[in-house]
């Protein structure tokens, strides 16, 4: 066990407006700038000089002419916006998104190998598997495959892209301009994989990179989702409603890196957390109703329909969630449908008031309060073993963020619970990680 003293990791979720449904008609949001790099610049660049852990940058890969008509649905792609933001800063790390549904390893290895590069050692990867027949159909299928199969080759994808970052070892460069002796050929090397879904020979055209392979992140909470994420993740963000479902998935996590051989010290996990913060828990309560009077039903409902992947739009929205058949819901996001038909039942509540309960969130904790509610929920999840550090996810990104960064921090740093300074440069440094060996450096090699 460390001796370190511990304190929680926050990442920034970056999302142009808020995370809020109303947030884009909020009068504090420019619309104008949603897609203007200066505005995600200037997030960035607040983030960092709070000495946030990342940013972070989620992804889908379709979007739906009926719901655009309601909600700010266009977004950049990730894992570019991340690249020039990395340019304007120097320590906070940058965390995109990618499908293992819609890509080659090989492609995403030299993507990430080269952020890593250019940003000094601050790319992290976020493996999705993609879970919509909308994002398929983008893509040369007719319908998003099976649930099992999407994470077998997602195992797969991550074995080769590891294996690739893998392929040069630490001292494959030898950089002699007088011997004209540019590295050792004995230290690189090929890959020759042929697997399930991918044929790849290898080696990358891109040496090992400042952190030996970027910070693997996965989202899945179901259970092929767990068992992923422990066999190899770095960092996982989850979405939990409750200190006990938070410290459930904690638990049953940790035990599963355990059992596979992996160090539970050395994955971190992070729940979402949606603040909305007030000089007074009233206010903070009036500035989230405002939001929820900008949302839309039908936009609201269409988003829950796809989520969920059931149609709830003939469904009176003063009646309950219906029963829905197992096997009628998502293919793609099963344990966050779980979550959310479980909300409903639970809390006995009516479409309606699940849509304004999801419109903060879309499922993520939601908290209304004063800074020092925030930081007394965030030490309680912290130290009860629900999460080592948190997804911030702001409603309304303009002012909402100033709100977390002004007076949250500040008070986790006064309880010493978030660093007032970074002490490392790199993504890996920042999670305390250790820096990965080449799994071909202790191989013997046959020339």
């Amino acid at each position: 066990m460390s001796t370190t003293k511990r304190e929680m990791h926050l990442n920034l979720f970056l999302v142009p407006a808020g995370h809020h449904e109303g947030a884009w008609r909020h009068p504090d949001t420019d619309v104008n700038q949603l897609l203007q790099f200066e505005h995600f610049q200037r997030i960035a660049q607040k983030a960092e000089q709070a000495k946030f852990d990342s940013l972070f940058m989620a992804d889908r890969y379709s979007t739906s002419k009926r719901a655009v008509a309601y909600g700010a649905l266009t977004g950049l792609e990730p894992l570019t916006l991340l690249t020039a933001l990395s340019v304007v800063t120097k320590r906070i790390g940058l965390i995109a998104t990618v499908s293992t549904s819609f890509n080659e390893p090989f492609n995403v290895a030299r993507r990430f190998a080269t952020i890593d590069h250019l940003s000094s050692g601050r790319a992290g990867w976020n493996i999705i598997t993609s879970g919509t027949d909308e994002e398929a159909r983008n893509f040369n299928y007719e319908q998003i495959p099976g649930h099992a199969e999407r994470y077998e080759r997602a195992q797969e994808f991550v074995e080769v892209a590891t294996r690739l970052w893998d392929s040069w070892e630490e001292d494959a460069l030898i950089l002699d301009q007088a011997a004209g002796a540019y590295a050792d050929s004995s230290k690189v090397h090929e890959l020759n994989h042929k697997g399930e879904h991918f044929s790849v020979r290898g080696p990358l055209n891109v040496s090992r990179s400042p952190q030996g392979r970027p910070v693997l992140v996965q989202a899945g909470s179901s259970e092929d989702g767990r068992h992923f994420a422990s066999t190899v993740a770095d960092a996982i963000f989850t979405a939990q409603q409750t200190l006990a479902d938070a410290q459930a998935f904690y638990s049953d996590v940790k035990a599963r890196i355990r059992q596979s051989g992996r160090n539970p010290e050395h994955v971190i996990i992070l729940p979402g957390i949606c603040p909305i913060i007030g000089e007074t828990e009233a206010e903070a309560k009036e500035k989230e109703a405002k939001l929820h009077e900008l949302t839309n039903p039908k936009y609201s409902l269409l988003q829950l329909s796809n989520r969920i992947g059931f149609d709830l739009t003939s469904y009176p929205l003063d009646g309950p969630m219906p029963d829905i058949p197992e096997n009628d819901l998502s293919r793609g996001h099963q344990s966050r449908a779980q979550l959310i038909i479980e909300l409903a039942h639970n809390e006995n509540l009516t479409l309606r008031q699940l849509l304004l309960r999801l419109a903060g969130g879309r499922g993520h904790r939601t908290i209304a309060g004063t800074a020092k509610q925030v930081a007394d929920e965030l030490e309680v999840w912290f130290k009860e073993g629900a999460a080592d550090g948190f997804n911030i996810m702001p409603q309304l990104m303009n002012g909402g963020l100033d709100d977390f960064i002004d007076y949250v921090v500040p008070e986790l740093q006064r309880r010493g619970l978030f660093r007032t300074e970074y002490t490392g440069r790199t993504l890996r440094e920042h999670y305390g990680l250790p820096y990965p060996q080449s799994s071909f450096a202790a191989q013997p090699q046959y020339q």
